[in-house]
């Protein structure tokens, strides 16, 4: 349970530290472009090795790829709904539920990774959320004049639903069977891969221009090292 806590407080902090940064001030764009870029390319090399390759070597193809194709399909629905119902005229609920529809499928896999590590999906995680969070944040405060107090409510919501569900995730491990965890953790994967080609990678691209590919790179490389 500690190490869960630990391993969820490592991905809720650094988001927290990010909301602060961005409810008071104005960073450079291509350096935040370059921290999602980075960010990107940890979590393709943790999606690889850390969530679908556990089900593809115990469960095969058929299975994993049902699962991570699954994982996708929800977010991008959920995702969907989001932006239809709310819309940008209700900005932080909107925010607040995209960082927790974001964070939930990536913090799952954490929790349920944590047997064999997990410490590639940590970093990949927590390296994401800091660019993500002070984007989002910075929208708060300049489109609709989010105070400091207010914005760290929702932010502060966000991180603790996020360390909770870190902590649900590897509670459940003692359980269930390793062949349920690893399709629990290719699923989580494929809301993963959606959530980069949803908003990290273009947002990376859009604000960052075509050099953010070399951050991606070296990323995928931190994160591979890490796990190897």
């Amino acid at each position: 349970m500690w190490t869960a806590l630990l391993y969820g407080l490592g991905t809720a902090i650094p988001m927290l530290i990010g909301a602060i940064v961005g409810l008071v001030r104005d960073l450079p764009t291509k350096a935040l472009a370059a921290m999602m870029a980075f960010g990107a390319g940890s979590m393709i090399a943790a999606v690889s090795t850390e969530l679908f390759q556990p089900a593809f070597d115990s469960q095969g193809i058929a299975i994993a790829a049902s699962a991570l194709l699954g994982g996708a399909l929800v977010y991008v629905a959920a995702d969907r709904l989001i932006e239809t119902k709310l819309g940008p005229a209700a900005l932080g609920p909107a925010l607040m539920l995209g960082a927790l529809l974001d964070g939930i499928p990536e913090n799952t896999a954490l929790g349920v990774s944590l047997e064999g590590g997990g410490i590639v999906l940590l970093v990949a995680v927590a390296v994401g959320n800091v660019p993500e969070a002070v984007g989002s944040a910075a929208a708060m405060r300049k489109r609709h004049g989010f105070r400091l107090s207010r914005g760290l409510a929702l932010w502060g919501t966000v991180a603790a639903v996020l360390v909770l569900v870190v902590l649900l995730a590897n509670s459940i491990t003692d359980v269930i069977t390793a062949r349920h965890i690893a399709i629990i953790q290719a699923f989580a994967g494929g809301a993963t891969i959606a959530v980069l080609a949803d908003s990290l990678m273009p947002e990376a691209y859009r604000d960052g221009g075509w050099w953010v590919g070399l951050s991606t790179a070296f990323g995928f490389i931190v994160a591979f090292a890490l796990g190897a």
